[in-house]
């Protein structure tokens, strides 16, 4: 946190020096401004050329500081920006606030753990990790928090984060960048689709006028200033209003090429200069090179041809700008000209674009999970095997608080598959989605919560907190049965991690136990690894049936000077103590 303080202190005193400066050159463009005018004023009225040289100097002084000012504005929006990240990061440190997006649009109630484990939602995981200010960058994050890589792939995601975790002041540039983008998923789609919109060619007549009618134009001016005839300021005439309607006729055209691209040429700036961003900067992991050397095409970096991009796109602007389009058109047919650039770049780029544009949202993706490395420093990178060996030292929830968190050591090696037991309120289905969020992480390549760890990454399947299905006219209990038989399909194809909260509560308790007894027997021929949370005693007593495949485990209560005591410790064995009645007892209800 001091880190963050240190920045917050140095931002905050770097803006105000920014901010005088532009208050300042505000102040000195509005003089120069006036001064140009004061002195084209006295020049018409005294006639004195003086007043001319200098109304242009005050001209001149006004553009230089015009761009001074915008690059100034650029800063202050920057270290704004970056004074802004700095403070988020104590606030949520300090666990005042979240005070970043929580990907609730990504939430499925069908995907196999995705609401079970919070990833998406108010407090969820996603919104803890998110350090992302694109949509392609939030996409990207929630996709990775909802996939399980390949060993070699993790591996990578490893060492590009734990890279990426030191290099503090580029991951805040970067994310300070891509802030003050205003990035949208309207943005990012309005990109695609122009991207995705394969329009022809012009035809080569028309290629053809592109080229012959300015220059035609051009050469008749060039001739009346030269013969001083007025005949061909008609002809002149005659020209210009034939560019027009060349121009008119491809209007649609032109219209059809720039539909939904509403300020897509600042996007695409802010995209390329983030793309410059990743390009200046040195890597060492393997993923990162690989991710830079994508941005190399043509012996020109994507940030170059971006930049293209926006500044076509920006130039095609000028159509909705009656006057300028007029004067433009009609002279050398700018739209037009314009229109072929964006056609010649499509032709050239527009295989690369998403690949690039992708490229940002894995960056931020990392970025976000490196950052929780940084904030995490006892936090660690498991160790990836693949003998389906899964165990944890100190494994504790991500999001819970550090300073009253609970670590717990858990293995399953002999022993494949936990029967845990334990009263309401000891730990169980906190422990049991530690374990999912922590297999979730290790699966992609973070850091996990625990002191040392060491896993075999599986699909992660959950089976905890379903809702009624009231739009399918479902009940609790049919969506459970829906969910088991997904979870039964899925391990039929290949082993997965599997957790499982007090299943079928939707029946009488005979039904309940025999059900929950047979769902272990089948998933542990399936050669599941994971756990089930359960009251039934006779459940717990399977594990005499398969002793080298089941284990028994528990979190106890004790009562200490009349006050139920929770310690969230995990013990070997079956839970002996109860509390529902001592609680009632206490709260008079019995």
């Amino acid at each position: 946190m001091e880190a963050y303080q240190n920045k917050v202190e140095h931002y905050s005193e770097l803006f105000n020096k920014i901010n005088k400066r532009y208050n300042s050159i505000s102040l000195l463009r509005l003089l120069s401004a006036f001064l140009c005018l004061f002195m084209l004023f006295y020049y018409i009225k005294t006639n004195e050329i003086l007043y001319v040289g200098l109304a242009f100097l005050s001209f001149v002084s006004f553009i230089f500081l015009m761009r001074v000012h915008s690059k100034l504005s650029f800063q202050k929006q920057l270290t704004a920006a970056l004074l802004q990240i700095n403070k988020n990061e104590i606030a949520f440190l300090k666990r005042e606030k979240l005070p970043f997006e929580n990907g609730i649009e990504f939430n499925d109630f069908y995907h196999p753990y995705a609401y079970d484990l919070d990833i998406f939602g108010e407090h969820s995981l996603f919104q803890n990790l998110n350090r992302t200010a694109t949509y392609i960058g939030k996409k990207t994050l929630a996709n990775q928090l909802l996939i399980q890589l390949p060993n070699e792939a993790i591996l990578e995601n490893q060492e590009a984060i734990n890279e990426l975790k030191t290099k503090i002041k580029w991951r805040q540039d970067f994310l300070a960048l891509a802030t003050i983008s205003n990035d949208s998923k309207h943005s990012y789609e309005s990109i695609l689709f122009w991207n995705s919109f394969k329009n022809n060619s012009l035809p080569k007549v028309l290629v053809l006028l592109s080229f012959t009618m300015p220059f035609l134009f051009f050469g008749v001016l060039a001739a009346y200033y030269i013969t001083s005839k007025t005949i061909l300021l008609s002809y002149l005439t005659y020209i210009f209003i034939a560019n027009l309607i060349i121009v008119g006729r491809s209007l649609k055209r032109i219209q059809s090429e720039i539909a939904k691209a509403d300020n897509v040429d600042k996007i695409i700036k802010q995209y390329s200069l983030l793309v410059q961003k990743i390009e200046s900067e040195t890597f060492q992991s393997k993923k990162l090179i690989d991710l830079q050397q994508h941005l190399i095409l043509k012996n020109a970096t994507a940030s170059v041809h971006l930049k293209q991009l926006s500044d076509l796109f920006s130039r095609m602007d000028t159509i909705s700008n009656l006057v300028a389009a007029t004067l433009f058109n009609g002279t050398f047919l700018f739209n037009l000209h314009v229109l072929k650039a964006l056609l010649k770049w499509k032709k050239n780029y527009s295989e690369e674009l998403e690949k690039w544009v992708n490229i940002i949202g894995e960056f931020e993706a990392l970025s976000s999970l490196a950052n929780l490395a940084y904030n995490n420093p006892d936090f660690v990178f498991p160790e990836i095997n693949s003998e389906y060996k899964i165990g944890f030292s100190n494994l504790g929830h991500p999001l819970l608080n550090p300073a009253t968190r609970v670590g717990n050591d858990t293995h399953f090696y002999p022993e494949s598959f936990v029967i845990l037991t334990g009263s309401n309120m000891s730990g169980k289905s906190t422990f049991l989605r530690s374990l999912g969020v922590n297999m979730v992480l290790g699966g992609i390549g973070s850091v996990v919560c625990a002191s040392k760890a060491n896993i075999h990454p599986l699909p992660v399947l959950v089976s905890m907190r379903l809702s009624d299905s009231l739009a399918d006219s479902e009940s609790y209990f049919f969506a459970e049965i829906k969910r088991l038989k997904q979870i039964m399909d899925a391990l039929e194809e290949k082993p997965a991690f599997v957790l499982l909260d007090e299943i079928l509560r939707g029946t009488n308790s005979d039904d309940k136990r025999n059900g929950t007894i047979e769902v272990v027997k089948k998933i542990i021929t399936k050669n599941a690894i994971g756990a089930i949370a359960t009251h039934d005693i006779e459940v717990c007593l399977k594990t005499n049936e398969y002793p080298d495949i089941l284990t028994n485990q528990c979190f106890e209560v004790e009562i200490q000077n009349n006050e139920l005591h929770f310690d969230y410790k995990l013990r070997n064995g079956i839970c002996k103590n109860k509390s529902a009645t001592f609680l009632m007892q206490k709260m008079g209800v019995i």
